[in-house]
């Protein structure tokens, strides 16, 4: 595992956010030394802190640790952004929209 490049991504993300290190880390609760370490790979972080990380910025957890930077991540973490601030009667008519979508389009190649 490529801390350093875990570390980078965590910056990528935290700087689209418009966020310093200092917001990031009172965010998630560690000190900024810490997250300091955490995006030049000079520590290692943990699974809690991890999880929070990818909460606050946003991104799945697997974003941070193996860069999966391609479109269609990109859009799928579009719509979790979206449908987060959903209520459990919209999250269900989205899910039956996503499903007729799925099952009555064909598959689009790039």
């Amino acid at each position: 595992m490529d801390y350093y490049e875990i570390g980078q991504r965590i910056r990528k993300y935290r700087k689209g956010k418009g966020l310093s290190q200092e917001q990031l880390a009172e965010a998630v609760n560690i000190s900024v030394t810490h997250m300091s370490h955490i995006e030049t790979g000079n520590t290692k972080l943990s699974l809690p802190v991890l999880h929070s990380l990818a909460g606050v910025l946003q991104v799945a957890c697997d974003d941070l640790l193996s860069g999966s930077d391609d479109e269609k991540t990109e859009a799928m973490n579009g719509i979790m952004r979206v449908v987060r601030e959903c209520s459990l009667p919209q999250l269900k008519i989205i899910a039956a929209l996503v499903q007729a979508v799925r099952e009555n389009t064909p598959d689009i190649q790039e």
